[in-house]
């Protein structure tokens, strides 16, 4: 199948869907979006992996597994022990590729809200203090930078894997409008 453009009409039916996106990219709220568009749940995928102190849950395959079994879902397509499993589960990819210019303004100013108003992220996890981007090689802020890249080239594995699988690909904020207003919508009714 080939690449949709924002504008495309979406095929009928779609229940199960996928945000794919660098860190820090919009991948949760387009979810959420996308959920609230076509009626359907969404799951937020970190709430299943990250545990306290985030670590790992125990449970998170088996999470995903569950998850994926269900008949409708929305959630991003991330963590690489699980995302065979989504991809193999999902009737449309959206991918968010947008610049890194883009993605990095959006991923600090997330850090900084989330950090100065202490706002819990996932079974109790705050985001570190804000001098740990010098620190810990996996901030947040300093991960998204390092791995923005690295989404195309996943994306592109996945349609080679699934040629069948529509894949929407958003390139900008202005993409993500007329996707939401126009196919999305009308695939919701």
């Amino acid at each position: 199948m080939p690449l949709l453009t924002p504008a495309d009409p979406l095929p009928d039916g779609i229940q199960r869907v996928l945000t794919a996106g660098g860190s820090g990219s919009g991948k949760t709220t387009l979810a959420a979006r996308i959920s609230a568009a076509l009626g359907i749940p969404h799951t937020e995928i970190d709430a299943l992996h990250h545990g306290p102190g985030w670590t790992r849950r125990p449970t998170f395959d088996a999470d995903v597994a569950a998850l994926v079994a269900q008949e409708a879902w929305v959630t991003e397509w991330q963590y690489s022990e699980v995302r065979p499993l989504l991809l193999a589960r999902a009737q449309l990819l959206v991918w968010l590729d947008l610049p890194r210019p883009v993605v990095m303004a959006q991923v600090v100013r997330r850090t900084l809200r989330r950090r100065l108003r202490r706002e819990e992220l996932w079974n109790g996890n705050l985001e570190p203090p804000l001098w740990t981007i010098l620190t810990d090689r996996e901030h947040i802020i300093r991960w998204a930078w390092d791995t923005h890249s690295k989404a195309a080239d996943r994306v592109q594995e996945a349609m080679a894997a699934r040629p069948d699988l529509p894949v929407v690909r958003l390139t900008s904020r202005a993409d993500v409008e007329t996707f939401v207003a126009g196919p999305l919508r009308s695939a919701g009714g």
